[in-house]
């Protein structure tokens, strides 16, 4: 199976279980595998086949700025779900990093898989 790639998708959201970080915007960057069939795509050259990258970070960046969160976790695994059910991605690999969230490291994060590879 192909993969659809997107690093480091930069969302700005409130995130975060301190009330101080209920009342602020912080970046999160996201990296997505995606599992996708690109030889239709790359056979037509038509992007109807393509999973279309753009479409996939605007749904994304509505979906995860849509309310307040408060675990990287709950992203993450909102992010796996949307893309199995609303894009047909029958793998994903989702990694959600904070950077800044530990002051001594430059980011904090999670990884999932979810699906059949």
């Amino acid at each position: 199976m192909d993969r659809v790639l997107i690093r480091q998708l930069k969302i700005e959201t409130v995130i975060g279980v301190y009330e101080w970080e209920k009342k602020i915007h912080q970046s999160l960057l996201i990296d997505l595998d995606m599992a996708w069939d690109n030889k239709p795509a790359a056979a037509s050259d038509d992007y109807q086949h393509a999973l279309c990258y753009e479409t996939v970070s605007n749904r994304l960046t509505a979906l995860i700025t849509e309310k307040p969160i408060e675990l990287i976790e709950t992203v993450a695994e909102m992010t796996a779900n949307c893309l199995m059910t609303e894009f047909d991605v029958p793998w994903v690999k989702v990694t959600v990093m904070k950077p800044g969230a530990v002051p001594s490291a430059a980011a904090v994060g999670v990884e999932i898989e979810r699906g059949q590879y």
